[in-house]
């Protein structure tokens, strides 16, 4: 279920956020090149998203994007993800083009998220759904 589609200054689509419901997560893609305000606009439509359907699990596709997938993680790590956190969020699998996995690994491995949830980089779309899958069976063998 499409949630909110975002255009640029330019009227071109850079963010789709979607409910899936098959897989019970939200499914955010992100395409063309996105500035950082786009980006933190992005961010914040998925929050708006988060407080109408509760959900843990967040697969991030960045596989289309061009340039910097984002210039300000301390905006993320300070005040975007304490509100998703608080909302609900434990699991990102964030996809990247293949040719910034290095890069965005980097970011992964500081941790700038802390404990607030999980965040695992991939390159490949099927691994990401599969990392999530076996994340909300764990949950459901917890429960």
């Amino acid at each position: 279920m499409r949630l909110l589609d975002l255009y640029n200054q330019d009227e071109q689509l850079y963010c789709s956020i979607q409910l899936d419901r098959a897989n019970e997560w939200i499914y955010a893609t992100w395409m063309g090149y996105v500035p950082t305000d786009d980006a933190e606009r992005g961010a914040e439509a998925y929050l708006s998203s988060l407080k109408h359907f509760t959900c843990p699990y967040l697969l991030n596709d960045n596989s289309r994007i061009s340039g910097p997938w984002f210039d300000s993680t301390t905006w993320l790590e300070h005040v975007w993800a304490p509100v998703a956190s608080e909302l609900g969020l434990r699991y990102i699998a964030h996809v990247t083009p293949p040719d910034m996995l290095d890069t965005t690994a980097d970011v992964a491995d500081r941790r700038p998220f802390g404990n607030q949830f999980e965040l695992q980089i991939f390159d490949d779309m099927a691994a990401a759904q599969e990392w999530l899958h076996s994340k909300q069976q764990l949950i459901r063998q917890a429960g």
